[in-house]
């Protein structure tokens, strides 16, 4: 199994940066791809940012440009920089990781750390 704990997170002003880190540990290596997800209130869960073992990413359209994604592979780490934070990014932000278990893709998901932004 692999477990997930974040940090980071908190409260941002419009235009504000914040950073979040999610630290992967048990079956690290089938770890295939790592990434955020979030939830803001009364929404689904959505997609932000995804990265491979070999640093291919993936954005939602509504963060590009803003939210960067990166992966330490050595430290089984996972980061995101949120960037001109808006209103509207405000929620809780989950990592997530995509492993192997036999032929099959798991995913484990972490606690979830909340990201406000308001002034």
């Amino acid at each position: 199994q692999v477990q997930l704990v974040e940090s980071g997170g908190g409260l941002a002003q419009p235009g504000g940066s914040l950073s979040l880190s999610c630290a992967a540990s048990g079956a690290i290596l089938s770890i295939n791809s790592m990434g955020w997800y979030r939830q803001a209130p009364g929404k689904q869960r959505e997609l932000v940012a995804t990265i491979t073992s070999s640093g291919s990413t993936t954005y939602a359209d509504s963060v590009k440009g803003r939210f960067t994604i990166s992966r330490d592979n050595a430290k089984s780490t996972v980061h995101l920089q949120l960037n001109t934070l808006k209103p509207e990014d405000t929620a809780v932000y989950y990592c997530n990781a995509e492993y192997e278990v036999g032929i099959a893709a798991v995913d484990a998901w972490g606690q979830g750390t909340l990201v406000t932004v308001s002034s």
